[in-house]
Parts: structure tokens; C-alpha cells; sequence
């Protein structure tokens, strides 16, 4: 039984065994205390040792980070902070660990568990990030399967660039050293395994537009990647994304359905993980006393995650949006890093200002300038802006970027000669457009990105188990 599923039983001196890595040892001879913890909850299970009844040499192999099973009888705890504990009768060690163990009880840096990511799981920490991740994955799934969406599997491995923005990791089976060249010295691509130069994705949506097309409700859900040399804390080389696509839909409905569905999602994780959710509470808590008093959250982790399933978002136009950016005070006084006018992308700053400032909710940004977006995003009527739609949260800006999709072929064509694709690379994805068109929508949402706001980390690094970065492909 797992260590979870024990913590709630009734103690009845039924005989159990409990199977975990060993968090804390402390005592004397005459009885020592076990704390275990099998990864299943953010608690541990204390075994009680007492002397004479366990061998004294398997009890010196008992120390931080060694892997035990313990049987015994369940008792009620005489100790504080639990209500059962385990009386032991048998402990058997299935791993030692010396006292060159990394994860000892005492405050690690987030750096230095970086550096440790192959043992960072069992700390407390990264025990809840990674149960809240998984409980999140499980709540995407359900939100689509629940609303009669299909998963669709698009390529990992790719010819096309979707963002159109060219930092794209190179697939190739090419001896490096001497690749074969054409005629004019160029590299002979038509010789590579797939006879043509072929890139690791950066979004599943061109091929997921193309099941919408005829399943009319399809999301996928997988690894996209990014060879951008940034070293920020909101950027992954590799990352997971959430796509869903739906034929029939404007931008108004994209906009209900992404509000609907990370509302849905948090929630989910707010009622399936409690425990952990305030355990990271309590540390950004602590955390938050050594910052200064201007740069304290307003809203604690859960009242943060509470305000975005509580609050109807907030929606506008870009056009708005700038307006009240340059009326505003921190724009007037100069206090924002980067400018403010018509046609900039905006940055973190302005758009959390929008959110926690001005508006004090979440908010849905809508209409951008073309020369900003994607090829693909239809035009508007006035021909200088797009059916886009950015939603922006608390404390990390931009959660969701999507789009009502071009549905006219010439107008998609010309849009894609315009910022320099060469159509026939997408031959595809605009003969969708002359077969049977039809309106329609989506959106993509960066999985960690969601993570990190409802874990309330600070840095992306954290909220995956493997982060790929420049010059960091370690584990």
C-alpha cells in the first residue's frame, strides 16, 4: 500500500509494509525514528525502531536517502503531526547511501538541484511540482476527452517552419564531418534520410489544422522544440505544448474555450492537490519575507490560482490595450524598460501591468498588428491587423497565444509570400484552403508555462524534470 493510501487508514495494529527512501534518522539506541517517503504524497510515514527488536548492523545502514522496506503494525502516533505510525518488526535494506548523499535534510539552492536533477525528485519541492504536473497532463486530457475533442499525434520531425521564425534544430543522418555537397558547394539534402532538409517541430498546429479540417474538434499534446540561444527564465529548448484546433470556430469562441479550459484545469489540480499545492504555499511564503515590501506578491499561491478560476477574464483589443499603456503611470513616468506604441510586441511588463494593475484580472488581448503575427492568423477587414488572441496571467505574462486561422486560399498565399515562405514548402496546408474550407480556430499553450504558474516556481527549469537549455543537455 502506498505511503498516501496508509495515512488514512485507522490504526488497528494491522500488520503493513512500507517501502520508500528514508528522508530523516534520528534517536538513540533504545528507540530510533524513520521517517519514509515513497513519493505518492508530500508526507512521509514514520517507522518506529525500537532496541532489541531490530538488528543494530541493518539499523546502522538505515541513513538519508536509503532505500528500506519496514513491517511492522500501524498504531496511532504519539508524536505530533501524524496520526498513525509504523511499530517495526522487520527492516530490510534494499539500498545504503553514504554520507556523500546530496539531498540532506537542510535548504538546497534551486541551482545546485539542477545540478542534481537525477535526485531532485526526492525532495519535497520536486516531489509536489512533479505530482502537480502529472495531475495537470491528466486534467488536459480529460478537458478535451470530456468536450468530444480527438488526440491527434502530429510529427515530432518536420520540413515545415510554423512560427516561420527559423531557430529550428536540425534532423539529419549526414556524416558531419563530410556531408555530400552539391554542384555549387552546398549541402546535397536530397541524400538525407528523408531527401530533404528536415527540423525537430516547434508546433504540431499546421498538421493539426489539417484534422480539424475533417475531425472539426482535434488537440495534440507533445514535445516541440526551439534552438533560440536564450538563457531566460521563461525559455526551454524543449517544451511541451497544448494545441487544440476546431473547425467552425471564430475568434470569440477560441477565446471562451481557452478561458473555459485553463479554468477547468486549475482547477482540477486545486482539488486533486491540496497537500501539495500548500506545502509550495508555505515555501513561496517563506520565501517572500526577503524580498523587499514593493516587490511581495499581493496574492498568495492558492488566492493566485483562485483568481484566475474566480474572475471572468478581461477582454480587449491590442488598439485598447496600448491606449491605456501610454495614458498610464509607470509609462508616463518612465518607468517601463521598453517603449510603449502601436505595432510593438509587448513585453512582460506591459502585460502584466494590464493584468495585475489596471484591470486586476486575467486578460485576453485581441486584434494584433499582422506585421507581429504569424502568416497564418486571418486578416481583418481593415487589413493591418489579425484575428489574434494572447491571454495573459498574473506574475508571467502570456500563457496562450492563438488565433482565428486564414480560411481564404489567396489571401493565405499571398500572406505566405509575403513574409518570405516558400509556398511550395506548404503545398499541404494551403490546398486545405481550396478543398472544402472552412472557418476556424486555435490555440497553443506552452505546458510549462502552466505548470510554473500553478506551482508558483520562479524559473521554467524547474517545473520539467530534464530541462534542455544552451549548453545544458546533461542528464
Amino acid at each position: 500500500m502506498q505511503i498516501k493510501e496508509l495515512l488514512k487508514q485507522s490504526p488497528s495494529e494491522q500488520e503493513v509494509t512500507v517501502k520508500g527512501w528514508v528522508r530523516t534518522k534520528r534517536g538513540q539506541a533504545a528507540v530510533t525514528f524513520i521517517a519514509i517517503n515513497d513519493g505518492s504524497t508530500i508526507h512521509n510515514i514514520q517507522a518506529v525502531a525500537e532496541g532489541g527488536l531490530i538488528d543494530e548492523e541493518t539499523l546502522k545502514l538505515v541513513s538519508t536517502g536509503a532505500c528500506v522496506a519496514v513491517t511492522g503494525k500501524l498504531i496511532a502516533s504519539l508524536g505530533s503531526g501524524q496520526a498513525v505510525e509504523v511499530k517495526a518488526e522487520k527492516v530490510v535494506v534494499y539500498g545504503t547511501a553514504d554520507e556523500t548523499f546530496p539531498m540532506q535534510p537542510k535548504k538546497h539552492s534551486m541551482e545546485f538541484l539542477r545540478e542534481k536533477a537525477h535526485l531532485r525528485f526526492r525532495t519535497n519541492t520536486f516531489g509536489a511540482i512533479f505530482r502537480i504536473r502529472h495531475v495537470l497532463a491528466f486534467a488536459v486530457h480529460k478537458y478535451f476527452n470530456d468536450n468530444g475533442f480527438f488526440n491527434l499525434h502530429t510529427p515530432i520531425i518536420t520540413a515545415s517552419d510554423a512560427e516561420g521564425a527559423g531557430e529550428m534544430f536540425h534532423v539529419t543522418n549526414f556524416d558531419m564531418e563530410k556531408p555530400p555537397r552539391a554542384e555549387d558547394g552546398s549541402i546535397d539534402y536530397s541524400q538525407d534520410f528523408f531527401g530533404r532538409q528536415t527540423s525537430l517541430t516547434v508546433s504540431g498546429q499546421l498538421e493539426g489544422e489539417l484534422g480539424a479540417l475533417a475531425l472539426s474538434k482535434i488537440y495534440t499534446f507533445g514535445p516541440t522544440f526551439r534552438a533560440e540561444n536564450s538563457n531566460t527564465t521563461r525559455h526551454l529548448a524543449e517544451f511541451w505544448m497544448i494545441e487544440p484546433e476546431v473547425a467552425f470556430y471564430e475568434l470569440e469562441d477560441n477565446m471562451n474555450l481557452a478561458e473555459d479550459f485553463v479554468q477547468t484545469v486549475i482547477k482540477y489540480a486545486l482539488e486533486n492537490c491540496a497537500d501539495d499545492l500548500a506545502f509550495l504555499e508555505k515555501r513561496l511564503l517563506e520565501e517572500e519575507k526577503n524580498k523587499p515590501q514593493n516587490e511581495r506578491s499581493e496574492l498568495s499561491l492558492i488566492e493566485k490560482l483562485k483568481f484566475v478560476i474566480e474572475n471572468q477574464f478581461q477582454r480587449l483589443t491590442y488598439t485598447e490595450a496600448i491606449d491605456i499603456l501610454v495614458r498610464s503611470k509607470p509609462h508616463k513616468e518612465k518607468k517601463f524598460q521598453y517603449p510603449v506604441e502601436w505595432g510593438i510586441d509587448l513585453q512582460s511588463e506591459h502585460e502584466r501591468y494590464l493584468v495585475e494593475k489596471h484591470f486586476k484580472k486575467p486578460v485576453i488581448l485581441t486584434n494584433y498588428p499582422k506585421d507581429i503575427k504569424a502568416f497564418y492568423m486571418k486578416l481583418d477587414d481593415d487589413n493591418k491587423t489579425v484575428r489574434a488572441m494572447d491571454v495573459l496571467f498574473p506574475g508571467i505574462g502570456e500563457i496562450i497565444g492563438g488565433s482565428q486561422r486564414e480560411d481564404d486560399y489567396e489571401k493565405l498565399l499571398s500572406r505566405t509570400k509575403e513574409v518570405g515562405i516558400d509556398p511550395e514548402n506548404i503545398w499541404w496546408y494551403l490546398e486545405t484552403r481550396k478543398f472544402g474550407s472552412a472557418p476556424h480556430a486555435g490555440f497553443g499553450l506552452g505546458f510549462e508555462r502552466l505548470v510554473l504558474f500553478v506551482t508558483g516556481m520562479t524559473n521554467i527549469r524547474d517545473v520539467i524534470p530534464f530541462p534542455r537549455t544552451p549548453k545544458s543537455a546533461e542528464f
